[in-house]
C-alpha cells in the first residue's frame, strides 16, 4: 500500500501514520501537512528515519502541488485527517474553516478521482448529527440525519457531501469515519483534556464553559487508532462508521478527576467561563456497525487520562 495521510503532523494523523510506518513496513506512508498551529514534527520524529516514510510539507487547497505528491509517491490510498478543528475558533474565523474543510476536501476528492485512487478515508466528526436531545436514549446512527450547530460541524458535513456526491458521480471508494472526542500524548492543548492538564501542571485555573454540563464521550487515541486501521483494510466501501463510546462525562467531572489527581480543590480550582454562543450538551452516537469488524475501546477514562498526564508532566 502508498498511503498519503493528510494532517499527519498533527495529534490523531500523526498516531495513525506512526502505526501504519512501524507496524507495516511493505507499505510506504506519505505525510502531507502545511505545518499550522497545531501540527508538530516532534509527533514524527521516531518515523523520519524510517525508509517507509516521506513527509512532505504542504497545504490540501494546492490542487498542483496535492496532484504532484500523489502522482510522484504513487498514491493508492488516502486517509483525509486535514481540518480546521477548534469549535471555538470557528466562532472568530468561520472562513478559515470553509476554505480548509469543504474546499480542501474537494481539491483531494478531484486528485483521488483523476489519480485512480482505491479508498478514499475522510475522517469527520461526532458534531454533524447535532445535539442529542437530554435523556434520549437510542443513540444517532451513521444514517441518522445530520443538523450540525456551529460553523466547524457544518464545514465538516459540508465535506461529508462532497465526498458521497464523488463516490455517486464518480464511483470513487470511499469511507466515512465519524468520531467522538479523541484525547491522548501528543495532543494540543486546546481541546478540554490537554487545557485542563497543562493548566494544573502550571497551577492554573481550569476554564469551564457554563456550567460545565455538557455531556461527551472519550475515547484515547490508541483505540482511535485501532479503529482507523480496522477500517482501511476491513471496511467497506461506501460505509460510514462511527467510532465511539457510550460512556458519557460533563466537562465538570473531567475537571474533578483533574483536580483530584493533581491533589487541587475542585471549588477554587475551576473557573465557570462565558459559554460558546451554542455549545451543543450531547452528541450520544451508536458505534455497532465498527464493533461487527471486530474493534471496541479497550483503555477506560481512568487509565488513558493517567497516561496523557504522566506525558504532559
Amino acid at each position: 500500500m502508498n498511503i498519503l495521510v493528510t494532517g499527519g503532523a498533527g495529534f490523531i494523523g500523526s498516531h495513525v501514520a506512526r502505526h501504519l510506518t512501524k507496524h507495516y513496513p511493505d507499505y510506504n506512508v506519505t505525510v502531507m501537512d502545511k505545518m499550522d498551529y497545531c501540527a508538530d514534527m516532534r509527533n514524527l520524529e521516531d518515523v523520519l528515519p524510517l525508509r517507509n516514510f516521506n513527509f512532505v510539507k504542504g497545504d490540501i487547497t494546492n490542487i498542483d502541488f496535492v496532484n504532484h505528491v500523489v502522482k510522484t509517491n504513487s498514491i493508492k490510498f488516502i486517509m483525509h485527517f486535514a481540518a480546521q478543528t477548534h469549535v471555538d475558533n470557528s466562532f472568530g474565523n468561520s472562513f478559515s474553516f470553509t476554505h480548509n474543510n469543504i474546499y480542501g476536501t474537494h481539491v483531494l476528492l478531484e486528485s483521488a478521482r483523476i489519480n485512480g485512487i482505491r479508498r478514499f478515508i475522510h475522517v469527520s466528526t461526532d458534531e454533524v448529527y447535532g445535539e442529542t436531545p437530554s435523556g434520549r436514549e437510542d443513540a444517532f446512527t451513521e444514517e441518522s440525519l445530520l443538523k450540525p450547530t456551529n460553523p466547524y460541524s457544518a464545514t465538516k458535513a459540508a465535506a461529508e457531501m462532497l465526498v458521497t456526491a464523488y463516490a455517486q458521480s464518480y464511483n470513487l471508494p470511499v469511507v466515512i469515519t465519524r468520531g467522538n472526542n479523541v484525547y491522548g500524548p501528543g495532543q494540543y492543548p486546546e481541546k478540554v483534556i490537554p487545557l485542563f492538564i497543562t493548566r494544573a501542571i502550571g497551577g492554573e485555573r481550569l476554564p469551564v464553559h457554563g456550567k460545565g454540563d455538557s455531556l461527551r464521550s472519550y475515547i484515547y487515541i490508541d483505540d482511535v487508532v485501532e479503529a482507523f486501521d480496522i477500517i482501511l483494510h476491513m471496511g467497506k466501501t461506501g460505509e460510514i462508521y462511527n467510532i465511539g463510546t457510550r460512556k458519557e462525562h460533563s466537562v465538570l467531572d473531567i475537571a474533578r478527576k483533574i483536580c483530584d489527581y493533581f491533589g487541587m480543590p475542585i471549588e477554587s480550582s475551576v473557573e465557570f467561563v462565558e459559554d460558546r454562543p451554542f455549545n451543543d450538551r450531547r452528541y450520544f452516537i451508536e458505534d455497532g456497525k465498527l464493533k461487527d469488524l471486530g474493534w471496541a475501546p479497550r483503555v477506560e477514562l481512568d487509565e488513558g487520562m493517567d497516561r496523557t498526564i504522566r506525558w504532559f508532566k
